[in-house]
């Protein structure tokens, strides 16, 4: 697994690059609070193939470093970048998730390489997120069984079960630890770039949602609304786990937006 490294920190990445002759055009995934690169599985497979994509482990997570924190989020922007400079990669469309909007969010203001976010229940600042509920502690397979009731929808966790079992056995597996997920909490509750969205003129595609318990659907509205090239696209009936339980609906939402804003940036 190849690493980058920012600061002496280390950050460890996954690359998949398309055949030899097929379009490149690099996506890159940026990870919630405390989740392991399983998060990313419904939408990865939905991009890869056209596009190159690279799947960083978030610092703290899996084979990454995880230095003492708290962290910031500028600090995991900056690892982003580190990680976009040792590929080579000129532009990149990032895919957020909860805290990992927030860092694409930054990497837009501090960089020039994004050329599209798609932000995935992402706040415009900590105070609208509830870091909490995505936590469940990798060493008690009960707490983390219990985590996914307020994660997904009844709905979802009725008709899959075989899909509850599957991630529970990936976040007991993938998951960050109590430490690093305190670190990475630290780094959203210090967020907030409400009375900065408008200097973010990247284009960006918002995802949330509607019964999203962990970042209310409110927050999304507000943060589309104050961004100059925002766009709203609210999953009736979804809660945070949006990308898991209404994958489809995402996944055409991404296609297509990718679609729309690749080819410029990459010409």
């Amino acid at each position: 697994m190849p690493h980058a490294t920012n600061a002496g920190v280390e950050i460890r990445y996954e690359v998949d690059a398309p055949d030899a002759g097929a379009p490149a055009e690099a996506v890159v995934f940026c990870g919630d609070a405390g989740l392991g690169a399983w998060q990313f599985g419904w939408q990865h497979a939905a991009v890869a193939g056209p596009h190159t994509v690279l799947t960083p482990q978030t610092r703290g997570v899996g084979r990454s470093d995880a230095p003492p924190g708290p962290y910031r989020v500028d600090s995991l922007a900056a690892d982003l970048e580190a990680v976009c400079a040792a590929e080579g990669v000129r532009n990149a469309h990032l895919v957020g998730y909860g805290l990992g909007g927030t860092v694409a969010l930054t990497a837009a203001l501090t960089s020039s390489r994004p050329a599209s976010l798609a932000l995935v229940g992402t706040p415009p600042a900590g105070d609208a997120y509830n870091a909490d509920g995505v936590w469940a502690d990798p060493t008690d397979p009960a707490a983390v069984e219990e985590s996914l009731n307020e994660l997904l929808s009844a709905d979802f966790r009725e008709a899959h079960p075989d899909v509850l079992s599957r991630i529970a056995e990936w976040r007991l597996a993938e998951d960050a630890d109590r430490e690093a997920y305190e670190a990475h909490r630290a780094a959203i509750e210090g967020f907030d770039l409400v009375d900065r969205l408008f200097e973010v003129t990247t284009p960006a595609l918002v995802v949330h949602g509607a019964d999203d318990t962990v970042c209310p659907v409110t927050a999304g509205e507000t943060l589309a609304e104050g961004l100059p090239r925002g766009e709203f696209r609210p999953i009736e009936g979804a809660r945070h786990f949006v990308g898991v339980e209404a994958s489809a609906a995402v996944n055409d939402l991404l296609g297509g937006w990718l679609a729309e804003h690749a080819s410029a940036a990459f010409e």
